[in-house]
């Protein structure tokens, strides 16, 4: 099964994952292949233009073999706003899309504590596409499927 996991900065995308991934599936998360890409002492939440180009090109080939073998492992993936393109390829492959949001106040104060101030640009173009789009459905408080 692929799992594509959304939702803004901040908002505890990789403790889902954390919470719900066995030790043989994959996770695909930039942040993590970012981490593992840059060298010693570089910040947790590195935002170098070379080393993001350089993980978003590993992040790719990582999604593109993982989806060969969703029949024998589990495939996490952290998007936090994926397009209509990726979209259609997530429904493609029978994703099931979990978005994480505790709610804007605790995005924003997690930003302002432990993230670059400029993700909370990033955590606002999030919010304001989610209020573009009607999403009704019984959710758990922390996770919201579509």
């Amino acid at each position: 099964m692929l799992y594509v996991v959304t939702g803004p900065p901040a908002a505890g995308k990789s403790t889902w994952i954390e919470a719900h991934a066995k030790p043989q599936d994959i996770v695909i998360d930039l942040d993590r292949i970012t981490r593992a890409l840059t060298g010693p002492g570089a910040p947790a939440w590195n935002h170098d233009p070379i080393a993001s180009r350089v993980a978003l090109r590993a992040r790719y080939a990582a999604i593109d073999e993982a989806v060969q073998h969703l029949d024998r492992v589990d495939v996490y993936l952290i998007h936090t706003m994926p397009n209509a393109k990726a979209m259609a390829r997530y429904r493609q492959l029978k994703a099931r899309v979990v978005a994480v949001d505790p709610g804007r106040d605790v995005v924003m104060a997690r930003i302002e504590a432990m993230r670059a101030p400029e993700m909370k640009r990033v955590a606002s173009r999030w919010y304001n596409s989610r209020a573009s789009r009607a999403v009704t459905s019984s959710m758990p408080q922390y996770s919201r499927r579509w």
